[in-house]
């Protein structure tokens, strides 16, 4: 697995940081995607490819159509236009509990716990393939009871590999926002995904989870995972990536290891508008969020 996830990172070494660039192995290839919303295009991107068994990073500005590009990939909703495919399996009209069980699994920025059920029956809804749902087979407890045992069994090593097994019992409702996201992510991994995209991992989350956290998410490639996250973390993002695609105003406009991305000037444009030269690792990011999604406020309070 090791040598594995060392040819997987060496493959991106020699890939153009050219928007789209066509990796070695991707998972995930998609051409001509758009989705417009009244007058905005939200999502314009001619083309994408994301590596297999590595984690990529998915950045931008607030608006920038990154969570967007996520519900049209995973079929949470439906673009205007375009193809996309996952290990070569084309994705338009798939809807999204199908893509889930093609091994490829998404979380949300708002956690979507069911607040009113315990952790453990939470993990035990994340497998697929129930027996115990079917109306007739439901019945007899004689044609479930064993796969639900080995459900319980898979969710319980889940829960104590993410250090919730204390809170097995609890409401989901009663955890923290940083332990409702790591029930999150032990949860999609019920189904055994190749690919788990997680959308802003770190929103809402106190410094003494993030490190947990970070090391999930590594622990994930480790394993043989592939990984794209949305995040707006650059501590997170230049620590854990082997690969960046940066998004502005719907469209790919940079894509490269981290070190090269945070460096590009078109990406420096992207965050801060064009004629400067600072260096994206500079950027404190949340505080030009802060700022413009002020000063759209105030733009709206006048109109």
């Amino acid at each position: 697995m090791a040598a594995e996830l060392s040819d997987a990172r060496a493959a991106l070494a020699g890939v153009s940081n050219e928007p789209g660039a066509p990796k070695p192995d991707p998972i995930i290839t998609g051409s001509n995607i758009t989705r417009t919303f009244g007058g905005l295009k939200a999502v314009d991107v001619e083309k994408i490819e994301i590596q297999r068994g590595v984690i990529t990073a998915l950045i931008g500005p607030n608006g920038a159509g990154k969570t967007t590009l996520f519900n049209l990939l995973t079929g949470f909703d439906e673009p205007d236009s375009g193809q996309w495919a996952f290990n070569g399996t084309e994705l338009g009209k798939v809807p999204a509990f199908k893509v889930a069980r093609l091994g490829m699994v998404r979380t949300f920025q708002l956690t979507k716990v069911l607040a009113k059920l315990t952790v453990i029956e939470n993990m035990r809804l994340g497998a697929t393939g129930q027996r115990g749902e079917k109306f007739f087979s439901a019945i007899f407890k004689s044609l479930w009871s064993s796969q639900e045992d080995a459900n319980t069994k898979r969710a319980d090593d889940l829960l104590a590999r993410f250090k919730l097994d204390a809170k097995r019992e609890d409401f989901a409702g009663s955890l923290s926002g940083g332990q409702r996201k790591l029930l999150e992510m032990a949860r999609a991994l019920m189904v055994d995904p190749e690919l788990i995209m997680l959308d802003e991992p770190m929103a809402g989350v106190n410094p003494a989870l993030k490190q947990s956290l970070l090391g999930h998410v590594k622990s994930l490639r480790d394993e043989g995972r592939t990984v794209l996250f949305v995040e707006h973390d650059m501590d997170m993002v230049r620590d854990i990536s082997d690969w960046v695609i940066v998004m502005a105003q719907g469209q790919i406009v940079a894509e490269g290891t981290p070190q090269s991305v945070m460096a590009d000037q078109r990406v420096i444009d992207a965050y801060l508008g064009a004629h400067h030269d600072t260096d994206i690792t500079e950027i404190d990011v949340e505080d030009l969020e802060a700022e413009a999604d002020a000063e759209l406020d105030a733009e709206e309070k006048k109109a």
